[in-house]
């Protein structure tokens, strides 16, 4: 509004109303620079900021799990705990794994260092022993497969039905007419798919070592793997749809002769028994929920995933419980903690803070569960008494500030997003069999994510 505008109001009523007007566009502007700002501050510590979800205080680094607990009337109840006598162990450097060999190396003094002064020589006392940890550097080796030839004298090696000659059979090759063993095979997959060790390194590597070895053929050579092992993919599937649950997770991934900002996926399934679990991985060039509901066809069950709406699909099929994961709630706070810098987020009271605290609450009851080795019937038990009251109690709270924050706020999308999830967040503590949250498949599929946050930082500034 310019001056002149202002200058011609006269009436005190009118001027009123302006002065108002202009009150609640300033709120409007500063709530919208707030939103940004957030926005902002949690790009930058996505682009450059640290990835630990860990939480610090004026007094050092604190981890989520030692977080006080709100302070609500659940959780106000004094707590008597017994310190029991214990003894310090000494500090020092760890023994050395007893099954590596051990090579001894005798050093022994030369007879004139053993010459004593009186004369005579000195005699053994004792002995003192130190181990040192040592490596033998990879070393290539041919193998050199030689096969002898038998024939027939008596018939001149030719009969009616051909020759005579018998030569040994060759053990199977895993690529036929290669020179690649199956144990230098499984060392560059390893070091590739285990070790996130790009083919272009290894082959460096095996430069230093003498030996010419294109990434072109690693390339190959992964390819004709991969397809020789489709029966074993095939088993794989099969054993982990007979598990009792199943979880789904996928990340982006960069794969040659596909455009440079195209996303293809790699899509990562764990199940069968707990004390046999199988993970699988799947590459598509979609995100569809298709390739979940493809790969599950048939399955009846628990699914745990994250937030992802091409896994809604999972809500209507009868047979099947959608588990949500809390690590994705929680991450969605942190952001909070983040944007807002390390003193502010842990001090505010009834926000992002808090909540924080509430699912802290939650995981210290996983970890001392996990520490006593609960079968899963007392661990259904114990999230009965335990989590479920603390659950209820947090939604309590989320209701109550749901209305009262900008939706789209940091703040008012991780409520948002926990509210919308609850349904399947609460369905954990139903059961002593799943956990709370999809790390299981998420640190699986780690490798995939090795650098990719710097080459879509290029990408961001090309």
């Amino acid at each position: 509004m310019t001056n002149d505008v202002l200058s011609g109001i006269t009436d005190l009523e009118n001027l009123k109303k302006v002065a108002i007007d202009l009150n609640t566009k300033n709120h409007l502007y500063q709530s919208e620079i707030r939103i940004l700002n957030e926005q902002i501050q949690c790009l930058r510590d996505k682009l450059f900021g640290k990835k630990t979800e860990k939480i610090f205080r004026d007094d050092g680094q604190l981890s989520l799990f030692d977080i006080p607990e709100p302070e609500c009337p659940l959780l106000k109840a004094p707590e008597e705990t017994t310190v029991t006598s214990h003894t310090r162990k000494k500090r020092g450097r760890k023994p050395l794994p007893e099954n590596l060999p051990r090579i001894e190396i005798i050093h022994e003094l030369t007879e004139e260092e053993r010459q004593c002064g009186c004369g005579c020589l000195k005699s053994r006392s004792g002995q003192e022993i130190s181990e040192q940890l040592d490596i033998i550097p990879a070393k290539m080796q041919v193998i050199r497969n030689i096969r002898y030839k038998y024939a027939c004298k008596n018939c001149e090696g030719v009969e009616d039905d051909g020759p005579t000659v018998s030569i040994a059979r060759m053990p199977e090759p895993m690529i036929p007419k290669s020179m690649a063993t199956p144990g230098l095979l499984a060392h560059i997959l390893t070091a590739k798919f285990a070790d996130a060790l790009p083919f272009y390194r290894q082959e460096k590597q095996f430069t230093r070592i003498g030996v010419e070895l294109p990434r072109s053929t690693m390339c190959n050579w992964a390819m004709k793997v991969a397809q020789a092992c489709e029966i074993l993919l095939g088993f794989m599937q099969a054993q982990i749809l007979k598990g009792l649950v199943i979880n789904i997770d996928e990340t982006t991934v960069q794969v040659l002769k596909v455009q440079k900002r195209s996303k293809c996926y790699m899509w990562v399934f764990k199940g069968g028994t707990p004390d046999k679990p199988v993970i699988l991985f799947q590459y598509h060039p979609t995100r569809s929920g298709d390739v979940a509901s493809q790969f599950l066809n048939g399955y009846q069950g628990i699914v745990q995933t994250d937030g992802y709406a091409g896994y809604n699909f999972l809500d209507t099929i009868i047979g099947i419980i959608h588990v949500a994961c809390w690590v994705h709630a929680r991450r969605k706070f942190m952001d909070v903690v983040k944007a807002l810098g390390r003193q502010k987020g842990i001090t505010s009271s009834g926000n992002a803070g808090t909540a924080l605290k509430y699912i802290s609450k939650l995981y210290k009851i996983e970890k001392q569960a996990q520490e006593q080795e609960l079968s899963m019937d007392d661990l259904y038990k114990v999230r009965q008494k335990k989590a479920v009251p603390i659950l209820n109690e947090f939604k309590k709270w989320l209701d109550a500030r749901v209305d009262k924050v900008p939706p789209k706020s940091l703040l008012g999308k991780a409520i948002g997003y926990t509210l919308g999830q609850w349904h399947r967040l609460i369905l954990y503590a139903e059961s002593g069999i799943v956990g709370p949250d999809n790390n299981v498949v998420e640190n699986a599929i780690r490798p995939f994510v090795v650098g990719r946050n710097y080459a879509d930082l290029m990408i961001m500034r090309s």
